[in-house]
């Protein structure tokens, strides 16, 4: 799963569904869970229930231990869907499910990324800032209280042979210059992707996770090089540097 934008959209606002799509965003995430109220869980799972009759997303469900976990996951194993788990912390809840984006975002996950991630349904961790931050009694916005959890998650996604984890998201829909930071930010990390809450935010998470044109630039001189150790820019190409320009290639 290499997707760089996924798109969370209202469970409970079947309206959305199709605008959703037509957005572009990488995968589509139908949410049960923190965008639908407790009156509405019912009603916002029947809504994704009709829709994935003919239609195929990813599903948010509710977290573990909560009283609409078992009728979520339900929906989404018997219609083959991948889901989304919030609060991942149990490798044996993973397990369950077929094709999982495991959402970290407690301490208690942070600390056990590496088992979550080696559970063979699970296709990419996610970082739930906005509910750490809530946890640890930091604000969301402030970077550096995560780079500990964000390291723990690239690092476990690596070791595990996942694709990059996806970050989260940013929550003001207002400010254009701070998405753009955070987008840089996570990728200087090692992130490959973000959570959005917008359509507006799609364009620019994958214009921001896309090599730049001076790193293509820089990639194909690298490339061009040959396969034996070079210099390259004043500086020494050996095999990992190689490696690393044939990524940015698409090769």
């Amino acid at each position: 799963m290499a997707a760089t934008t996924f798109l969370f959209v209202p469970g409970d606002r079947p309206d959305r569904f199709g605008k959703a799509v037509a957005c572009g965003a990488d995968v589509v995430l139908l949410d049960l869970e923190d965008a639908v109220a407790p009156a509405a869980k019912d009603s916002a799972r029947a809504a994704v229930a009709e829709w994935l009759e003919s239609n195929r997303a990813m599903v948010r469900i509710n977290a573990p231990g909560t009283p609409w976990f078992a009728a979520d996951a339900e929906l989404v194993a018997g219609r083959g869907v991948p889901v989304m788990v919030p609060k991942a912390e149990t490798p044996g809840v993973l397990a369950g499910f077929r094709e999982v984006v495991a959402l970290v975002e407690t301490a208690r996950g942070v600390e056990g990324a590496g088992a979550l991630a080696a559970v063979p349904s699970v296709r990419r961790l996610a970082f739930g800032s906005v509910d750490l931050a809530a946890e640890l009694g930091v604000a969301p916005e402030d970077r550096e209280p995560f780079a500990y959890a964000r390291s723990r998650l690239v690092i476990a996604s690596a070791a595990a042979g996942l694709a990059p984890p996806v970050d989260g998201v940013t929550t003001d829909l207002r400010d254009d210059s701070r998405l753009d930071e955070d987008v840089r930010y996570a990728r200087r990390m090692g992130f490959g992707g973000k959570l959005c809450i917008h359509p507006r935010q799609v364009g620019p998470v994958r214009a921001g996770f896309a090599p730049t044109e001076a790193e293509r630039a820089w990639a194909r001189r690298v490339v061009t090089a040959g396969d034996s150790v070079s210099v390259v820019d004043g500086r020494m190409v050996d095999k990992p540097v190689l490696a690393r320009a044939r990524h940015i290639l698409g090769e």
